[in-house]
């Protein structure tokens, strides 16, 4: 029980950082942060966005918790369900990133 705690705790640690360091990289390319928004138009464009929204979204929902927190002091309810969704969304991302490297560590050896 304890180990899979720690492994979902790891899980959730390595997609949040990943979805961290896009959002950071799209922040410092483009200079404006990363938000649930078309990138483009087109069905390109439109599978791009949901691509990035799908690696980026822990960082974003934390960011508008952190925003929306600073402005209302009272909806604590509001911080606490966007604090869950960002972390069973990491988790989630984690376990992805985690096989991706575990197959790409696979087919190199």
């Amino acid at each position: 029980m304890l180990r899979d705690g720690f492994l979902l705790f790891y899980c959730a640690s390595v997609g949040f950082v990943a979805s961290g360091v896009a959002a950071s990289f799209f922040k410092m390319v483009t200079h404006e942060p990363a938000r649930f928004a078309l990138l483009g138009k087109g069905w390109l464009a439109t599978g791009v966005t949901f691509l990035f929204c799908a690696v980026t979204g822990p960082a974003i929902v934390m960011d508008m918790v952190i925003r929306n927190r600073s402005v209302d002091r009272g909806a604590i309810g509001m911080a606490l369900v966007g604090l869950c969704v960002a972390v069973f969304w990491s988790i989630c991302s984690g376990i992805l990133v985690l096989d991706l490297v575990l197959q790409l560590k696979e087919s190199l050896a």
